[in-house]
């Protein structure tokens, strides 16, 4: 095909080790899958320079994190009219925000771990301490400790001991000004991924295991650190509810494209965590793993995804 491929990688996020992996495993798929022209871009301030250099027809965004999946791209890739694959300016932004993604849950009845919020503003006017005390009185411990906008665990912390949660909390200010303080669900941790426009589907379910214990940042792009087995050691009416409930989540954010849907499964149901809406494409990552075992080699993916952002750019007004 000789539409002009512009595969967006790198940036200024703290997941661009991960992005340029992902980035180069997707510029050789979609080589493999048959197109002619496609461009590897290093996302700078020369962004718009460079796409009308290469002249882009489509941007394939494999940016994780920060000005890549929180919608400011996609917001600049529509002001200049070329189409993209993945999900739109207000679905990334939502769900890179993991406070309103889990309040939209909360609306719509998907199930979601019970959570706070602190902000920088409340500290500042409180003191830390008094804010870990009160966030400790709402949801006592075990928590999880979340900075809302970054990906890939950067940020994150599993609170044990009630000691633990103003370092906890301090942490996580160093990435965001908002906080996510969430119930520790202990149980089997099961992702979804997601691949389709108007009618989503959701791939074979992955349990995800680590050497640590904790599936962290080292555990998820270190080859031997994380295990993925599919299908998950669950019964096949609990896979579907997740599957269903995956959907649910990923059309609740007005997703498209592709997507991964993050769940616990515990000893008291299914808790739907959030959505990453440019998953990891790399060696070690779930989507190609998923897609794999339901069959779909990695050229197959990366061109479905091009032709859905065809499929969709067509139908859309003007």
């Amino acid at each position: 095909m000789s539409l002009c491929i512009g595969v967006l990688y790198g940036g200024r996020s703290a997941e661009r080790e991960v992005s340029l992996n992902s980035g180069e495993a997707v510029y050789q798929a979609l080589v493999a899958a048959g197109y002619k022209k496609v461009v590897k871009i290093d996302v700078g301030y020369d962004l718009v320079e460079q796409l009308k250099a290469q002249k882009v027809e489509l941007a394939f965004p494999v940016l994780h994190g920060k000005y890549g999946e929180d919608g400011t791209l996609q917001g600049l890739l529509e002001m200049m009219d070329i189409p993209y694959t993945g999900s739109g300016v207000l679905s990334s932004a939502l769900a890179m925000n993991k406070i309103v993604t889990k309040k939209i849950f909360t609306l719509e009845g998907i199930p979601t771990p019970d959570f706070t919020v602190v902000t920088r503003r409340q500290v500042l006017d409180q003191g830390l301490e008094a804010v870990a005390k009160e966030a400790l009185a709402k949801m006592g411990v075990p928590v999880v400790v979340k900075a809302n906008t970054q990906g890939s665990t950067i940020g994150i912390s599993f609170v044990h001991k009630e000691e633990e949660m103003a370092s906890a909390i301090e942490s996580a200010l160093k990435y965001d000004s908002d906080v996510l303080i969430e119930e520790y669900i202990e149980g089997m941790e099961v992702t979804a991924s997601i691949l389709g426009n108007e009618n989503p589907v959701a791939l074979p379910l992955i349990e995800i295991t680590s050497v640590t214990g904790v599936y962290d940042y080292q555990a998820k792009y270190t080859p031997g650190m994380s295990h993925h087995i599919i299908p998950p050691g669950l019964p096949e009416e609990v896979q579907e509810k997740i599957k269903n409930l995956a959907v649910r989540a990923f059309q609740s954010l007005g997703c498209r494209g592709l997507g991964r849907v993050d769940f616990m499964v515990g000893e008291k149901g299914i808790y739907t965590l959030e959505i990453n809406t440019l998953p990891g494409m790399t060696g070690t990552s779930l989507f190609p793993d998923a897609a794999r075992y339901a069959g779909i080699e990695f050229p197959e993916v990366a061109d479905r995804l091009v032709k859905l952002a065809l499929e969709f750019n067509k139908h859309q007004p003007g």
